[in-house]
């Protein structure tokens, strides 16, 4: 059977299937429409509205200030409360909507069959990994069926309405395949192309979650694919929500053949749904009818059907059921989708503890004021990493135990052997691969090169100190307790201080100050004998709320990477082991481009003070640095904010929603000339170190630094 015939018999189960489950569903549907029709704007659960309204609130898809005004004007319950934020959702969109959607469009890609000689369109995929794209299972049913297609990316017209030239990649079933009939996905590696990258450091990737909140009934839907094989093509506004199932959606939306395996998104561009299937009227029988009422026949073609309905499969299902797959399905290139998938984080906690759901935050029903949005909890556990601290190991450098990973140095002759780019990582890089960090890193600069005009480079090319164990090792002797890199609890500020009294003063001063820089209101002073624990944690909670309802990063982030920071200034044994292992990865001479981004910053700097004297000259380039918070620079080898005399010129990168750039710019505070670069980052990748450098203007630097010239 050839793969064009498979795919018929495939789909016609699935339309039948679809049909099923329409007619199933049709109490609730007419539930929906009457509450509907009686003025309400979104008939969902209490639960659901709650939670979707929390993560809206979280992930800043609504700017603080449009809540506050949604909801002050009058008394409000909670519900009507939550039902008016996500009404902003909908019908107020940021600038952004449109590159962010045209962005989330490149990972979509056309799957083509070649049979006989002919090339012909099978459907829609979509990249939710670097190395992996999710169709339907009657797309794709089996290997077998993979191996005779292959993929096209950027298949679609330009601004000018030209076609422009498609990528087209192969299908490596055999490095990962995996398929499910009855929610109809199939997920399947593939090959890199000529350049030997991944696909999704060329077009990106979507994160896909398994955490609850993505989409309400009533709220439109995007579904972005190629219907019939044609060039990309996109369907958004006129479309909606019908109905919720344990493991469909059913929506309205113009979809058609060719548009199966399509990713189906909310206005955030989050993927909520697999499109997999139209939803045809039938009659009792189960017969499909056509638009005169008739019983179609295959030879009507499908434009004939008598369309009522589209339905796709949960993404948090087909997560969920992955996630029961054998560990050697799961620690596989699956494990590459990110945190929120619980995928990766299965291995150590198991399937609860990966997909526990999010807690809906508490919103202020008061109608005249409100002063900050409440801080959820994070989204998914990460992996708890416990150490027994020994006295020995608080009182000296921690040494890598066998296993540890360790830097990577760049292939002989990069940049005519004498200029070494250098990237330097922040914190949460634990247990991770350098090769993908590396990768990560030089596909985001990559893009910026693009942009500015100038030859990309090889990953190879780049050298990679890597201390996200060692620093991990350290902190858990430093803090002489098991420690957890994500904690679950009621308040991030507090979840997550350090143990060590004089690490959580320099946390509570880092806090303390970054908030003061974005103007929190001040707060009447109890009398000093009459502060308690309670206060101390109150206004912690207060002041990194004020920050992330100012900023594009949540409060969890904010709090993580703070007192990370705070750890490394305070404890002499955890600099020392960063700062050993980011040495034993470094060139010996020649002329060094450093990139440094987040804690990387701290350590960079401090880093100076070590390096070996053969290193002539440091082309200096900080991205979403805390160095310009006075509780930092004062606390830094160098003696304070004092450009080293060996860092011959230094570009600061940073984003005016990235709270942890809020000491920024650093013109003012640094003694010597730093040349500082506001650049606007995703709202939802604010400190992300990809989008950083894949700004031309930061890009533009380190490639002149590097010596390449424009083509």
């Amino acid at each position: 059977m050839t793969a064009e015939e498979t795919f018929r018999q495939e789909r016609a189960r699935q339309l039948a299937a679809a049909a099923e489950r329409y007619r199933a569903s049709g109490d609730e549907r007419r539930a929906v429409q009457r509450q509907q029709d009686a003025g309400v704007p979104f008939p969902d659960s209490g639960q659901a509205i709650a939670a979707r309204a929390t993560r809206l609130l979280e992930r800043h898809a609504v700017p603080a200030a449009l809540a506050v005004e949604a909801v002050r004007a009058q008394p409000l319950t909670a519900p009507d409360a939550y039902e008016r934020i996500i009404g902003v959702s909908k019908e107020l969109q940021a600038w952004s909507f449109l590159p962010r959607g045209a962005r989330a469009a490149r990972t979509v890609a056309r799957i083509s069959t070649r049979e006989n000689g002919r090339e012909l369109p099978l459907g829609t995929g979509f990249l939710v990994s670097p190395r992996l794209l999710m169709t339907n299972h009657h797309v794709l049913p089996d290997a077998e069926t993979a191996r005779q297609c292959f993929v096209e990316f950027d298949a679609q017209v330009t601004v000018d309405n030209t076609p422009q030239p498609a990528t087209r990649l192969e299908f490596d079933p055999d490095g990962f395949f995996v398929a499910d009939q009855r929610l109809d996905y199939a997920l399947v590696l593939v090959a890199a192309g000529p350049d030997g990258r991944p696909p999704g450091e060329t077009f990106g990737w979507n994160r896909l979650s398994v955490q609850p909140g993505k989409l309400v009934i009533g709220e439109p839907v995007n579904v972005i694919g190629h219907p019939m094989g044609r060039l990309k093509e996109i369907a958004v506004r006129d479309n909606m929500l019908q109905v919720r199932l344990d493991d469909f959606l059913q929506y309205t939306t113009d979809t058609e053949p060719g548009n199966s395996g399509s990713p189906v998104f909310n206005d955030q561009w989050e993927v909520v749904a697999l499109h997999h299937s139209g939803v045809p009227r039938t009659d009792e029988q189960g017969r499909v009818l056509r638009t005169d009422g008739q019983v179609w026949q295959p030879g009507d073609g499908d434009d004939a059907v008598d369309w009522v309905s589209n339905e796709g499969v949960r993404v948090s299902s087909i997560l969920q059921h992955l996630a029961q797959q054998p560990a050697a399905l799961r620690s596989g290139p699956p494990a590459e989708m990110g945190a929120e998938s619980g995928l990766g984080a299965a291995e150590s906690l198991g399937t609860a503890a990966a997909v526990a759901p999010l807690p809906v935050a508490p919103l202020p029903v008061a109608a005249t004021a409100v002063s900050a949005p409440a801080v959820p909890a994070p989204a998914v556990a990460a992996t708890a990493v416990a150490a027994t601290a020994s006295a020995a190991a608080a009182s000296g450098p921690v040494t890598a135990p066998a296993g540890t990973h360790t830097g990577l140095r760049a292939r002989d002759g990069a940049f005519g052997g004498r200029r070494h780019l250098v990237f330097l990582h922040g914190r949460s890089q634990e247990h991770k691969d350098p090769q993908d960090l590396r990768r990560e890193w030089t596909a985001g600069l990559n893009q910026g090169l693009v942009r500015a005009g100038l030859p990309t480079v090889d990953p190879a090319d780049a050298w990679f100190p890597y201390y996200g164990d060692r620093l991990v090792q350290a902190l858990a002797a430093h803090e002489a307790v098991p420690r957890v890199t994500e904690t679950v609890g009621p308040s991030p500020a507090e979840a997550v201080a350090p143990a060590s009294p004089t690490a959580r003063a320099v946390y509570e001063e880092m806090i303390g100050e970054a908030a003061r820089k974005w103007n929190l209101p001040p707060e009447r002073q109890p009398d000093l004998e009459r502060i308690t624990v309670g206060d101390v944690v109150g206004r912690l909670h207060r002041q990194l709320g004020w920050l992330a309802a100012r900023s594009d990063l949540d409060a969890w982030t904010i709090a993580l990477i703070l007192r990370d920071v705070a750890a490394y200034l305070d404890d002499r044994p955890v600099r020392d082991a960063v700062l050993g292992s980011v040495l034993e990865t470094l060139p010996e001479d020649g002329e060094v481009i450093l990139v440094s981004h987040s804690l990387g910053t701290v350590v960079g700097m401090d880093l100076t003070t070590r390096l070996s004297p053969a290193l002539r000259t440091i082309h200096l380039t900080t991205v979403g640095s805390p160095l310009g918070l006075d509780s930092v620079y004062k606390r830094l080898l160098i003696g304070g904010p004092k450009r080293p005399d060996v860092v011959a010129d230094w570009l600061n990168g940073w984003s005016p929603s990235d709270a942890v750039a809020i000491g920024c710019p650093l013109a003012d505070e640094w003694a010597g000339a730093v040349t500082d670069v506001a650049v606007l980052n995703a709202h939802d990748r604010a400190h992300d170190i990809a989008e950083y450098l894949s700004h031309p203007e930061v890009a533009g630097e380190i490639g002149s630094h590097l010596g390449l010239a424009a083509g």
